[in-house]
Parts: C-alpha cells; sequence; structure tokens
C-alpha cells in the first residue's frame, strides 16, 4: 500500500520504517530540511535498537523515502498518518498545533479519498477537530473529497520500538467508518497473522486508550515509589515486597520496580494531559494528580539521601541550597531517561544534576548513549564533565550516583569504586546492587526503599 507518514520522530520514524519493511511503499514528510537531508544520507536522528538497519535496508530496497515536499507526501499516499509533536502547554494539556497544521496541508492538498491517521498521542476528541480542519480547508477551496479520520494510537516503549511495532500485542483502530476500517486491516495483515490482534472500537474509546494505557504504567511507578517510602520508614525491604505482590498474577511483575522516578516523552507528559482533559469536562482526577505529585518528589530523592549524608539537609529542606556541596565532585552513571535510548526528556538525572550544581558541586558523567544529548542541552560548562567509561567517572569523584539501570552497570567492580571514591558512598537510584556484597567493599550504599545505614538511621 502506498502510505505516508507527517514526522519523522521518535513514532514516525519508527512507524514509517516497519512498515517499509514489511513491503508498504512509505513516504516519510518533514519540515526540517536537516534532519531530511541526515535521513537521506543514513543518519538516524535517535538511538533505537534496530532501527537504522531497517531504514536503511528499507530505503536501499525504494520502500522508505524522505521528504520536505508534503504535496509529494500527501498525493503519494492514500493512508496519511499523523505522527508530529504533541508537547505539553503551559497548563499541561497537549499542544496541537502541529497535528492541526498536518490536517490543514492535508485538506489543502488531497485530490482523492484519503484515510487520515492520527499516530500521535493525543486528546479525547482530536479525531473530531482534524476532521473539521479537513472538512473547512477543502470547503475554502471549494473542493469535494472524501475522507476518513481514524484513531491508531501507538503503543511502543522507548528501547524495545522495532520489536513492540513487528510484533505487537494489540492493533487499536478507531473508527466508525467500515471502509476505513477494512483499509487500516490491509495496511496491518502483515502484523496480524499469528493471532487475531486488531480490536477495532469507536473513536474516543481508541483516543482514551492510549492515555489511559500510559496513566496505568505510571500508576503502578509511583504506587511502588510510595511503597518504597513507606518500607524506609517502617522497616521494610521493597524488593521483598515487589516479590511479595508480584507473584499475584492480578499484579503481575511488570513496572513495580522502585526507583527515582519515572520519565521519558510520554508518562509525564500523558498524565498530565489526561489529567487537563478531565478537568475540562469538569472532573477532578485525584488519583491521576497523585502519580504525578509522587513522581515530582521521587525524582528529588536521590539529592535529598546525598544531603543526609553529608548532612546538610537541615539547609536543603529550608531551602538553603546554594554551595551546601561546594568542592564535591560526583560520578554520575546514566543520564538517558531508560536503558537503550538517548532520550533525556523528564529524565530523573536532569533534576539531580541541576540540584547538585546549585548546591556548588561538580558532575562527572557517563552514559552509553546519551552523550551528545547532554551536550545538547547543557552545552560546555565548569562543573559537567562528560566522560568516556563509567571507570573514567570514577576519577578523583567523592561518591558515586546511579540514575539509570543499563545493563554494563548491574555488575561493576567495587573493589575499583570502593578504591576510587573519597568519601565511599555509592546513591542508587535503581536498585542495582545486594546491599550487603556492595558494603562489604566498605561503602555507604544508598538506594530506594530498602537500605539503612549509620548515617541515614533517621530517615
Amino acid at each position: 500500500m502506498k502510505i505516508s507518514i507527517f514526522g519523522t520522530g521518535y513514532v514516525g520514524l519508527v512507524t514509517g520504517a516497519c512498515l517499509a519493511d514489511v513491503g508498504h511503499d512509505v513516504i516519510c514528510a518533514d519540515v526540517n530540511q536537516a534532519k531530511i537531508d541526515g535521513l537521506k544520507q543514513g543518519i538516524i536522528p535517535i538511538y533505537e535498537p534496530g532501527l537504522e538497519s531497517v531504514v536503511k535496508t528499507n530505503v536501499s530496497q525504494g520502500n522508505l523515502r524522505f521528504t520536505t515536499n508534503a504535496e509529494e507526501a500527501v498525493q503519494h499516499a492514500e493512508v496519511i498518518y499523523i505522527a508530529v509533536g504533541t508537547p505539553p502547554d503551559e497548563d499541561g494539556s497537549a499542544d496541537l498545533q502541529y497535528v492541526m497544521a498536518v490536517g490543514k496541508t492535508i485538506g489543502q492538498l488531497m485530490q482523492s479519498y484519503k484515510v487520515v491517521v492520527n499516530k500521535s498521542t493525543v486528546p479525547v476528541g482530536t479525531a473530531d477537530k482534524v476532521t473539521a480542519v479537513i472538512q473547512q480547508t477543502l470547503a475554502e477551496r471549494g473542493f469535494a473529497a472524501e475522507f476518513d479520520v481514524v484513531s491508531n494510537p501507538e503503543f511502543l516503549k522507548e528501547g524495545a520500538a522495532v520489536s513492540d511495532f513487528m510484533r505487537p500485542d494489540r492493533i487499536v483502530i478507531g473508527t466508525s467508518s467500515k471502509f476505513a476500517e477494512d483499509i487500516m486491516r490491509e495496511v496491518y495483515a502483515p502484523f496480524n497473522r499469528n493471532h487475531e490482534k486488531i480490536i477495532v472500537m469507536d473513536v474516543r474509546s481508541s483516543e482514551l486508550t492510549k492515555y489511559a494505557a500510559n496513566c496505568m504504567l505510571a500508576t503502578k511507578i509511583s504506587f511502588m515509589n510510595e511503597m518504597a517510602n513507606i518500607a524506609e520508614r517502617v522497616g521494610a525491604d521493597i524488593e521483598n515486597v515487589r516479590k511479595g505482590i508480584g507473584s499475584d498474577p492480578r499484579i503481575g511483575y511488570h513496572f513495580i520496580y522502585a526507583g527515582c522516578g519515572y520519565g521519558g516523552s510520554c508518562f509525564p507528559k500523558d498524565v498530565q494531559a489526561l489529567a487537563q482533559t478531565a478537568r475540562q469536562f469538569g472532573y477532578t482526577p485525584e488519583i491521576l494528580d497523585a502519580v504525578e505529585a509522587v513522581n515530582y518528589r521521587q525524582k528529588h530523592k536521590l539529592f535529598e539521601m546525598i544531603c543526609k549524608h553529608y548532612g546538610v539537609w537541615d539547609k536543603a529542606e529550608k531551602g538553603e541550597i546554594k554551595d551546601i556541596l561546594k568542592g564535591k565532585t560526583f560520578a554520575l552513571w546514566g543520564l538517558a531517561f531508560k536503558p537503550n535510548t538517548d532520550d533525556m526528556r523528564e529524565a530523573p538525572s536532569r533534576v539531580l544534576m541541576e540540584q547538585l550544581w546549585e548546591a556548588g558541586a561538580k558532575v562527572q558523567a557517563y552514559d552509553p548513549e546519551a552523550m551528545e544529548e547532554t551536550q545538547r542541552i547543557y552545552g560546555s560548562r565548569n562543573d559537567l564533565y562528560l566522560v568516556g567509561t563509567k571507570e573514567s567517572a570514577l576519577s578523583s569523584s567523592n561518591a558515586l550516583i546511579i540514575c539509570t539501570d543499563w545493563k554494563n552497570f548491574k555488575a561493576p567492580n567495587f573493589e575499583i569504586i570502593s578504591d576510587a571514591l573519597h568519601d565511599k558512598a555509592v546513591f542508587d537510584g535503581r536498585n542495582l546492587y545486594d546491599t550487603s556484597k556492595v558494603r562489604s567493599y566498605g561503602l555507604n550504599y544508598y538506594c530506594i526503599g530498602k537500605c539503612k545505614s549509620e548515617s541515614m538511621s533517621h530517615v
């Protein structure tokens, strides 16, 4: 089938590449000329395992092309995906300006029937708005053309997006048009051969399904972080609690790891956007507000641990942060919000680094993939050193902090860590290590919801 994708960000590029990989004829369009030029040269703007090879293979085979020419993209396709960004507005609601701009472009350029697919994560009612803008634009042209707007939310995990697309758990299609449904079934037929994965529903239910899924997962994370904070106070071990409740099939083991908070482009934005939608309809979303509040607090947890270790929490608690850690250098392992990505949007590491800098400390950081993104965000500064290995981050550092659970952080040489750190302290935001083992090397080990030591006996 002939398919066009507007937007070559995370969702658009993965969608376009994977659809091309099963034989569809795909054009990906974007207004960013530099990005399109790079993609034509095989330069992938994001790190996502497996994506580069899929893109390059299908470009070479002629199934996948890139353009800034919107007319070329619209005329090419019967099915047009909208996969542009929906960043949070000041009030937390999703900003639909880019989605609506694509809708208007389609209305200006279409000459025949199109299925317009909302792939971007958008609030309930967006399909109606896209329909209205296309209809209005067609009317302004004095041109009559049939079209259907379909909701088809993505359920891709960063770090596993290609495999998620190729082997989906479900394919949700929101439409009331049998004709559009049949076309979408044809698009996804190559992914639907093993067993029936397509779930067809009304458009608004489809739009809400995406938000409900992400908010449920965010809720599980914040719930476990809430339990972790309780565990610290009552003398329990959150890892034992996790195993105890995860063995219940009604709960399961996924997304019940305590840590230093969730980040990324989806969970924070989607929790806020759905909460704002609820308010617009006169409902107070108390659980969603609590999920957001717990996550905000959890992102400050590591800084609190550090301040308590150095005996300056009383000042930090009063807001007297400036220079309370002056002269300290912290090794930081992990900058991306999760492993197998270079995405630092809403990453806990950013909250922590900015607090440390305000407190007068320096950071020596290492991440397997997010170094360039960190450099892009923060530029060159004399209190941030980006180093080439996790071991070199330890050099001349006072303590080690872990923000991301990359695989190559899980079995380090603790003897090297102990020898390198002046203050013999490890602050683990992902609960990677066995407490007794780490402390056997003479290290103070602090983690989430299970660790106590003499210096934190009051926590």
